[in-house]
């Protein structure tokens, strides 16, 4: 899992963000998501297609359509995220030789084992508490408004 920092810290990002501000049933745009992490919606468009073809994400359709987690916070770890991220980035472009195989290789390797090992331990829910142990916000529900 040669991690690429960039792809795996936004899908992180994403998850963290829909599981913040959407709550429990609600569903958050990739407009929104877009706009609160810096980046342009169709940069994180193949990220989001890739995390709602895992299951960690849900795609809802219409015009309050658009993510949710696809099974509760607490139950998605950070490891999930990061294998459904890398198995993409699997390829064989590599470098190759005595050097790569026998020193750098297995060095990754081990650095792969540990990484996988603590990020076994960390839920998205550790995650949110995190955000709101540092002063975050989350986003009041909408009141239940009807008439008669």
């Amino acid at each position: 899992m040669l991690l690429r920092r960039d792809r795996t810290m936004i899908a992180i990002l994403i998850m963290l963000d829909v599981a913040f501000h959407a709550g429990r049933n609600g569903t958050i745009s990739a407009a929104d998501i877009a706009e609160r992490a810096g980046l342009a919606r169709r940069g994180i468009e193949p990220l989001l297609q890739t995390l709602s073809r895992s299951g960690l994400l849900e795609s809802v359709r219409g015009p309050r359509g658009g993510y949710r987690l696809g099974r509760p916070r607490r139950d998605i770890l950070l490891s999930d995220i990061l294998s459904v991220i890398t198995a993409e980035d699997n390829t064989d472009d590599g470098p190759i030789g005595g050097l790569f195989q026998k020193v750098v290789e297995p060095c990754w390797q081990e650095f792969d084992t540990m990484l996988d090992e603590e990020c076994r331990k960390i839920s998205l829910d550790d995650l949110v508490r995190r955000a709101e142990h540092a002063g975050m916000r989350r986003p009041l529900p909408e009141p239940i408004t009807f008439s008669i």
